[in-house]
């Protein structure tokens, strides 16, 4: 994937997306409950920002090849 800036968005809907500054496509979208908003205070932009923050680091580890990929069932907390 060529570099390019990114950016979160809340979407009039609640959704909150993960797309290239350039581009109206989504690359991730992010959908809290509304338990998970009540349960998280307002505070799920805030949550998703830090959840696709993460995401981007690991993908770009990946793309390093600096990521285990160990074949095999994996443990999902």
């Amino acid at each position: 994937m060529p570099t390019s800036f990114l950016e979160i968005v809340e979407l009039p809907d609640g959704r909150i997306e993960l797309r290239r500054a350039e581009d109206e496509g989504s690359l991730v979208t992010l959908d809290f409950s509304k338990d998970a908003k009540a349960f998280l205070q307002g505070q799920h932009v805030e949550v998703a920002k830090a959840m696709l923050s993460v995401g981007v680091q690991m993908a770009g580890r990946l793309v390093e090849g600096d990521f285990n990929t160990e074949e095999g069932a994996r443990v999902l907390h």
